[in-house]
């Protein structure tokens, strides 16, 4: 599997660190204890709890695997260097929904940063690829599973 690099924010580098010193320090060493009491029960042939353990280890341990690859290849972006003239990742985007003329704004994330209950999409969504370096003004069309989007774009800012 060939790496990418990820840019993304400080803050979801950060993050990202955060989540990973969790697993390695606090969620790793309960299922290896959780692995020594059902190791401790007998025999391990038909020791539910000790197969369940195991599967978590491996999970967790995959997961971990995951983060440090993601963080191995992960590029912070300063974003003081870059403009708020067209759409690119780390800006907020405010625009309008020709049909509905409803208001939304979004920012433009690293798919490791993508929550949609905080306003972040991927940069990677059918709907930031549509808005990228585009500019104030411009109106773009987006096919996404409800049907064809049409949006103008009101705004844009820099998050940080």
């Amino acid at each position: 599997m060939q790496a990418v690099m990820e840019y993304m924010s400080q803050e979801g580098y950060d993050k990202l660190v955060a989540e990973l010193n969790h697993m390695v320090s606090v969620e790793l060493p309960q299922v290896k204890d959780a692995i020594a009491e059902a190791r401790d029960k007998g025999d391990l042939s038909e020791n539910f709890e000790y197969h369940a353990a195991k599967r978590e280890q491996a999970r967790l341990l995959g997961r971990i695997r995951f983060k440090q690859r993601v963080l191995e290849f992960a590029r912070v972006i300063d974003t003081s260097h870059l403009s708020s003239d067209s759409v690119g990742l780390l800006c907020r985007v405010e625009m309008t929904n020709l049909a509905t003329n409803a208001r939304m704004a979004y920012t433009i994330a690293s798919p490791h940063e993508a929550n949609l209950r905080e306003g972040k999409i991927s940069i990677k969504s059918p709907i930031a690829q549509a808005l990228l370096n585009k500019k104030v003004g411009d109106e773009v069309e987006v096919r996404v599973p409800a049907g064809l989007l049409r949006l103008r774009i009101e705004r844009i800012s820099r998050e940080g």
